[in-house]
């Protein structure tokens, strides 16, 4: 069986323990008034930014790995077109 009191649900400043992350993170805005980072995605609230990075990379992993993927931005990473673009705005009109 899970136990409700586990580590994770532990406050690192004090000796209190709760059962679930949301009690936590109540517990620390109130009684240690530290700022909270929340996930831009889905709004979960996190103490630290390492936490809120980890549950991004975990939860959120296929939406991050679709915007790094170059291949749904081809025209952006093709040297040539760019360079095309970049000389269509001067010309040898003397």
């Amino acid at each position: 069986m899970k136990n409700p009191f586990s580590k994770k649900n532990n406050c690192t400043q004090c000796d209190a323990k709760f059962s679930n992350h949301e009690d936590l993170v109540a517990h620390v805005r109130h009684e240690h008034h530290k700022t909270i980072v929340k996930c831009q995605k889905c709004g979960r609230e996190f103490i630290h930014e390492k936490d809120r990075l980890h549950h991004a990379r975990k939860e959120h992993e296929e939406e991050m790995r679709e915007r790094s993927n170059r291949k749904s931005y081809p025209d952006e990473y093709n040297t040539q077109s760019r360079v095309d673009r970049f000389r269509a705005r001067f010309h040898d009109k003397l």
